[in-house]
């Protein structure tokens, strides 16, 4: 059975690089319609749409300001003529605990992780909501949204928002077909965890090889396994589901470790 966004125009938020870029690709080798990416880096972002073809709009977004979920929402609407589906990627993993955890970080954390998906998903349920279409939003969260390590005391919250969030759109909305579900993520060795752990944390550039040897499959989730995750619950293939967080790691939720 193939995974199919035949037709469907879909924002991923986080999509210039690392799993928002995967997702994106994927979505269009399923056939969606059309995709609007976003990130900081314009010239880059430019270069990855004009890399990945017509059906792809590159629109800058900085989601740690409180303007630009709205105006992102807006412009990639604008952009595909509609759209069906919105997947929250974008996050930032800055670490604080609360011996060191600085205010500054917390804002800015709260910011792109909870503030930036709850705007989004407002713009879209309101849209999809106007015109009577059912619609789906995936969010990327995290297995440390449950407890996490002390270092990621602030970061753990912000993702605990996003999945409280997910399951109340999910229930506030069922009756609108508009379905909503999170996929709690365990470690991954994006881009940005690349730098975090070999360069922020100093923990070299074999860091990755050293933590898949401690997981006990011998290797670290791939961008890939996520993101074919992702297109499933975007796409019709996944029925009624909503309101559901996949736990997808190397673990069990209250088993020992």
């Amino acid at each position: 059975m193939r995974i199919s966004l035949d037709g469907k125009r879909i924002l991923v938020t986080g999509s210039t690089q690392g799993l928002g870029e995967t997702i994106a690709r994927m979505a269009l080798d399923c056939g969606a319609a059309a995709v609007v990416i976003t990130g900081r880096n314009r010239e880059h972002g430019e270069a990855l749409a004009a890399t990945l073809g017509p059906r792809v709009t590159y629109i800058a977004a900085d989601l740690t300001r409180v303007e630009a979920p709205p105006a992102l929402f807006d412009a990639a609407l604008a952009a595909m003529g509609g759209m069906d589906g919105l997947v929250n990627a974008a996050g930032l993993t800055t670490r604080g605990s609360f011996l060191d955890g600085r205010v500054e970080d917390w804002e800015e954390l709260f910011a792109v992780n909870a503030r930036a998906p709850f705007l989004l998903m407002q713009g879209l349920i309101r849209h999809l909501k106007a015109e009577g279409r059912p619609g789906s939003i995936v969010n990327i969260q995290s297995v440390n949204a449950i407890c996490g390590a002390p270092e990621l005391a602030m970061y753990s919250a912000s993702k605990s928002a996003l999945s409280t969030l997910t399951r109340n759109a999910a229930n506030t909305h069922l009756a609108d077909r508009i379905r909503v579900n999170g996929i709690d993520m365990g470690w991954v060795a994006t881009p940005g965890e690349q730098r975090m752990q070999a360069e922020i944390l100093g923990n070299g550039a074999g860091w990755a090889d050293a933590a898949a040897a401690r997981m006990p499959l011998g290797r670290l989730l791939t961008m890939e396994e996520v993101a074919t995750l992702t297109l499933y619950l975007l796409s019709d293939i996944s029925g009624l589901q909503t309101g559901t967080v996949t736990w997808l790691e190397q673990s069990i939720p209250g088993g020992p470790r």
